[in-house]
């Protein structure tokens, strides 16, 4: 559908406020406040927790902002994908135009608000997030290599980094841990997502790397970057934001998580397309978890360590 067409159907359609708000995309944006809350808290000393609020309110703002100018630029494509055609544009209750507004009046909006409460550190790291996902990632990235996911996937991994600049006003090999933690889960996370879509990806044109290189590529990638994964989480355990709780969480996800992969990896193309697809579904259900426990493992620990509880 052209971009005429579809500012033609959003004005025959009423927007709601659910509708703007879905341009932010809440899903992602839960995601960006946990992460970036718990680079916060784990952090070495503290803020006020007003300003607290605030850094937390104006990081996912700023997230938002992001999701807002995906959609903006990625409108066409969302049309032809049957995961994304409920989204406000593509289903005509949102014109462009105030997607593009949204997004870019809530970019300058959250980076100049977090600066203001708490440090201008913390702000650039959210205006180059920001940055990196709206340009980098979605208007070159996403639609030139089968890599877009992997560099892209930095941009989904800042908010933790932000929420430790927000108290500390620097960065640290902490924060830069949990930025690579979430960085190498992006591409295992999303390309599983991508063999159960089937068709879409290639039916929008872009060039995810199942769609250049084929689902057995696809499933080497999954396994290696899982391997290398693992290395990592469990490697955090043994830093500043680790101790007895995160080990354990770390050691049993990563077991599983690797075991998912395995399955996958072994999966001989010619069986049932369903007992694949269940499969992968599991293994991306996992991912989800992976995540937000590894993260609540570091909350654990900084939240009990004041009572002697956490960490080494």
């Amino acid at each position: 559908m052209s971009d005429a067409s579809i500012n033609t159907q959003a004005s025959t359609n009423e927007a709601s406020f659910g509708d703007y708000f879905a341009l932010l995309k809440p899903r992602v944006m839960s995601l960006v406040v946990f992460t970036a809350a718990v680079g916060l808290l784990a952090a070495p000393g503290s803020l006020h927790p007003f300003e607290a609020f605030c850094a937390i309110l104006f990081i996912a703002v700023g997230g938002g902002a992001s999701g807002a100018l995906n959609m903006w630029f990625d409108s066409d494509i969302d049309q032809k994908m049957k995961r994304t055609q409920g989204r406000p544009i593509p289903a005509g209750k949102v014109q462009r135009e105030e997607a593009l507004a949204i997004g870019v009046a809530l970019s300058g909006f959250s980076v100049v608000m977090l600066g203001l409460a708490t440090n201008f550190v913390a702000a650039g790291l959210l205006a180059f997030t920001i940055f990196f996902y709206a340009v980098i990632y979605t208007m070159w990235l996403k639609r030139w290599t089968p890599q877009n996911i992997v560099i892209g996937g930095a941009a989904g991994a800042f908010p933790p980094m932000i929420g430790w600049a927000a108290v500390t006003g620097g960065v640290a090999i902490e924060s830069v841990l949990m930025f690579t933690l979430t960085f190498m889960w992006t591409p295992p996370h999303f390309w599983a997502l991508c063999l159960f879509m089937k068709s879409d990806y290639k039916d929008a044109g872009v060039p995810m790397l199942h769609v250049t290189h084929g689902r057995r590529v696809t499933r080497n990638h999954i396994l290696v970057y899982t391997i290398l994964l693992a290395i990592i989480a469990i490697g955090m355990a043994f830093t500043g934001v680790g101790g007895p709780i995160y080990l354990t969480t770390a050691l049993v996800l990563n077991a599983l998580f690797l075991a998912g992969a395995v399955s996958i990896w072994r999966r001989d193309e010619d069986v049932s397309e369903a007992d694949g697809y269940k499969r992968e579904k599991a293994f991306f259900a996992l991912s989800l978890l992976y995540l937000f426990l590894h993260f609540g493992a570091i909350l654990a620990e900084a939240l009990l360590a004041p009572y002697g509880l956490g960490g080494w």
